[in-house]
């Protein structure tokens, strides 16, 4: 079988499936996106973390967002009317750990490069094909349609491929290879961008990793030298033997801390290409502004942030989520009367700036973080013998949110206790909470040509009471509406809406939980009633609300109809490709297991999504199908607008049926 302008990789297994032919992809996405059009939709975004994406021709382990497999899932999405990709954050992973929100705000993750690449004119043919295949594996069908990363063996292969890459591109340079020449050009150009006079990030970057190597720990507050973990911090301020220190270091390993450079570069490099592909295919990438940073950004910015304290989340009636991210300095975000960006603030501008020059949307992690952040004291957290936090009255977790760090409220934690005079408006509340947002946060993305309604604010938190003031109130904010527990018909059209995340289980799995049955949200009744709205289709509203008492796969594809009838959506790829096997999700969320981010898209995916939909107990989401009854649904809403014009209701049946028509007609082929 053929899918146009997609490359499906095979795997000499039969398949008897029906998918649509070349002309017929061609006509089905046109009327998928005058289905969108015709239902005012905007954002139709898939949720697919960087290392989800699918492998190629060889598996290095680990997936990318940016190499060819990646551009392949791109046709795919955008095929079925996906105009966008919600991303996970992208920076490098700190050793050990698996989670893309411990990752480096600025570095990018090496384990994104497609090695393939590598062997093309274009990049100095640094590696063959020969010695790509012999340390990576072939792709191979699993029987599944999902398979997994593993990030220590992706490191393993990376280790080697890029340190080959890397000596293959400095020897063939000095033999004057016209290749390696040009691509030194774009080398040199890359560091004089990223490493100038007056920002040193990758050289910090390279010395941190040095650093850390050699005290086998990236917690650079536990390392043996002190100096060294302040080392940034003192060459800032000039310190002699800072500096030294740092000149000392670089010299002695430069050749690993040049490989780190041209890593860096090679994976720019490479999102620059996909970035103009997308763009072409207008379809954009939202990238993820993770609220913390790694240990490598910390240690770089030590200075922008409070020492002794980390940010969490309250728990009511239990201990504190802690997520030992660093709490950034109210004291270090401006300077001057003017509110010039100091230190703090600098960081910030820098973590957005960074994300938008790759991706087209950003999706700000935890934004009660910049705006209510929840501070805990790292002295008083005490653990017992299994490694529970102790949240006594004789041992309290000393914590609380921001604006209640004042001596007026008794919260004894005193590397607050001085900010209270300084960071305080006339009505309350903590300066911090609105200038962050006023002065940093929405002024960079105005620079990004971004109104306050484009990013995704992940506002799912306990809110108290000052952050919905600034939030919601005082900035006018979208937040995002989860349907997996509230109904598309109470919220405004300017909120994203999804009914999973990435820290979700599946759909077809949310129908098999008692509180989900119970739940008003997933009522069949009203969603009969959502989706049939006009009173002409009082008698289909009963059958149809029949065949979803009866039929939990029913009552999910009228789920995800009223989540398409929103104007800005998000779909997870588990949800999309049917991804449903017990205990099987990409982040348990709150749980720290061994399974968590590593959940990942199959090579044959395109055609385990067919035999899907084809067989008898079909999963993935039949966009066709969806579709068409969230159209319906549209209709029924326009048609209940205008009662008694039967000239206004016969023009909407004229621009909506042929639509729906087409609509049930690739349901249909993709069911065959």
């Amino acid at each position: 079988m053929y899918v146009s302008g997609i490359v499906n990789y095979k795997y000499h297994t039969l398949s008897f499936e029906r998918r649509p032919d070349k002309n017929e992809e061609k006509d089905m996405h046109k009327t998928i996106n005058s289905a969108y059009k015709l239902m005012g939709t905007k954002e139709r975004i898939a949720i697919t973390h960087g290392a989800c994406f699918p492998a190629s021709l060889y598996d290095s382990k680990a997936g990318s967002p940016f190499g060819k497999a990646a551009r392949e899932y791109i046709k795919f999405l955008a095929l079925y009317g996906f105009n966008g990709n919600q991303l996970g954050p992208n920076g490098q992973l700190e050793k050990g750990k698996y989670s893309p929100y411990n990752s480096s705000a600025f570095a990018k993750n090496r384990l994104f490069i497609d090695l393939e690449k590598l062997t093309e004119k274009e990049y100095g043919s640094l590696l063959s094909e020969s010695y790509i295949k012999s340390i990576t594996k072939t792709p191979e069908s699993n029987g599944k349609n999902y398979t997994f990363s593993d990030f220590d063996e992706a490191g393993v292969i990376y280790d080697k491929a890029l340190a080959k890459a890397f000596k293959t591109f400095t020897n063939n340079l000095k033999d004057k290879q016209p290749d390696a020449v040009k691509l030194h050009k774009e080398f040199t150009d890359f560091l004089r961008a990223n490493n100038g006079k007056n920002n040193l990030r990758l050289t910090e970057e390279g010395i941190f990793n040095v650093l850390s190597e050699k005290y086998g720990s990236e917690d650079f507050e536990a390392w043996k030298n002190k100096q060294d973990g302040y080392l940034i911090v003192n060459c800032r301020k000039g310190n002699k033997k800072a500096v030294d220190r740092f000149n000392q270091i670089y010299n002695d390993n430069k050749q690993k801390i040049d490989l780190y450079k041209f890593e860096q570069f090679i994976i720019e490099k490479q999102i620059k290409e996909n970035k103009e592909f997308r763009e072409k295919l207008n379809f954009k990438y939202i990238g993820d502004m993770l609220v913390g940073c790694s240990k490598m950004d910390y240690w770089r910015y030590r200075d922008a942030f409070v020492p002794g304290y980390q940010l969490g989340a309250a728990e009511n009636g239990r201990n504190p989520q802690l997520w030992k991210i660093p709490v950034l300095n109210p004291r270090k975000l401006f300077k001057g009367s003017d509110m010039q960006l100091n230190t703090a603030g600098k960081f910030l501008k820098e973590k957005i700036d960074n994300i938008l020059d790759y991706c087209e949307n950003v999706r700000v992690d935890h934004v009660m973080g910049l705006i209510e952040p929840y501070v805990i004291a790292n002295s008083s957290i005490i653990y017992d013998e299994n490694g529970k936090v102790i949240n006594t009255p004789e041992n309290p977790v000393k914590s609380n949110y921001m604006s209640n760090m004042t001596t007026e409220k008794g919260v004894p934690l005193d590397d607050f206790k001085n900010y209270s005079c300084d960071f305080r408006h006339e009505n309350g509340y903590v300066t911090y909470h609105s200038n962050i947002m006023n002065k940093i946060v929405l002024p960079a993305l105005k620079e990004h040509n971004l109104d306050k309604n484009d990013p995704i604010w992940e506002d799912i938190c306990s809110q108290p009471e000052k952050f919905s003031k600034v939030f919601y109130e005082n900035l006018g904010l979208p937040g995002i509406v989860q349907l997996e527990w509230s109904k598309a018909q109470d919220k405004s059209e300017n909120n994203w809406f999804l009914v999973g995340s990435h820290d979700s289980i599946p759909a077809m799995n949310m129908i098999k939980r008692e509180w989900t049955k119970n739940s008003e949200a997933w009522h069949p009744g009203y969603l009969a009633w959502f989706l049939n709205i006009d009173l002409s289709s009082k008698d289909k509203r009963n059958d149809f609300e029949e065949k979803l008492k009866n039929d939990e796969k029913e009552l999910v594809k009228a789920k995800f109809a009223e989540l398409l009838t929103t104007k800005k959506f998000e779909i997870s790829f588990a949800d999309l490709l049917g991804i449903t096997d017990e205990n099987v999700v990409y982040n348990v969320g709150g749980t720290d297991n061994d399974e968590n981010w590593k959940l990942r898209i199959t090579p044959d995916y395109i055609e385990k999504y067919y035999e899907n939909l084809a067989s008898d107990n079909p999963t993935a989401l039949n966009i066709p199908e969806i579709l068409k009854i969230a159209l319906n649904a549209k209709l029924d809403m326009l048609k209940n607008l205008c009662p008694g014009d039967k000239e206004k209701r016969a023009e909407l049946d004229r621009k909506f049926q042929p639509v729906i028509e087409k609509l049930g007609y690739y349901e249909a082929v993709l069911k065959e």
